[in-house]
């Protein structure tokens, strides 16, 4: 199923594996997803479920959007977000209903999108990752300077793009590739290993990786070196050869 849910960033934590390791994790609260609409590829063009998260007060729901939840008997929410799906898969979602956690299961991969953490105006070294010049040997007050940014004659301008100081964070960011490490469907939280963008209490978006899984297994590399000290099989044995009649006795002998 290609179907996400909209949540919260809790916070982070760590959990025991049964060999007593410990996994960094995140907790993701997904809890109270419900269906505001479902759009098909007859009506709309294409096929999709959207879902709403969070609750927000009547005072603060215009009439546009009030009229959107009443259509979908649903209680308004805070954020709204669409999800494609298969046509298959339609049949699976009612307006009003609710979408748990439980249809993601512990091992499988997620990407988790947020707001990263704003950090103001930063210079190119944390910004960029710049090397700061050498404190010594003439050096004056110009240790974390960006150095040269144009050319001289011609052009004789910057580039746009240029690497420079400025804002840092507070921008859409996905992390991919992360695992559920646990999946609580009594209290509709998602466990997943790693960091994820955003600050506690931020909005998150969970949904199946758009990256290509691959299968842990023996390298291709290795394959020709298998094949080649493997054991041929052995060979068929040969068939006797008929058996010559005797020659017969010599006469007198």
């Amino acid at each position: 199923m290609t179907l996400g849910l909209v949540g919260r960033k809790v916070g982070m934590t760590r959990v025991f594996t049964d060999d007593g390791d410990s996994l960094p994790v995140t907790v993701l609260d997904v809890s109270d997803n419900r269906v505001t609409q479902i759009k098909s590829a007859a009506t709309d063009g294409y096929n999709a479920v959207q879902v709403t998260f969070g609750k927000r007060r009547a005072s603060r729901v215009n009439k546009a959007a009030a009229g959107h939840f009443a259509k979908a008997a649903a209680e308004a929410g805070r954020v709204l977000r669409e999800f494609r799906v298969s046509e298959n898969e339609l049949g699976n979602f009612k307006l009003g209903g609710k979408v748990g956690v439980d249809i993601f299961k512990v091992g499988q991969i997620v990407d988790v999108s947020g707001v990263s953490q704003g950090k103001g105006f930063a210079g190119v070294i944390k910004r960029h990752h710049f090397s700061s010049n050498r404190a010594s040997h003439g050096n004056s007050i110009s240790h974390n300077k960006p150095g040269s940014t144009g050319i001289a004659q011609d052009p004789g301008r910057v580039f746009p793009g240029k690497r420079m100081a400025g804002h840092l964070g507070a921008v859409k960011r996905t992390a991919q590739g992360l695992v559920v490490v646990r999946v609580d469907a009594e209290r509709q939280l998602l466990l997943v290993k790693g960091s994820v963008p955003g600050s506690r209490g931020r909005d998150i978006i969970v949904r199946p990786t758009s990256k290509t899984v691959r299968v842990p297994g023996p390298s291709g590399k290795k394959a020709p070196a298998q094949a080649a000290a493997a054991p041929k099989p052995a060979a068929a044995p040969a068939k006797a050869a008929p058996a010559k009649a005797a020659a017969p006795a010599a006469k007198g002998a």
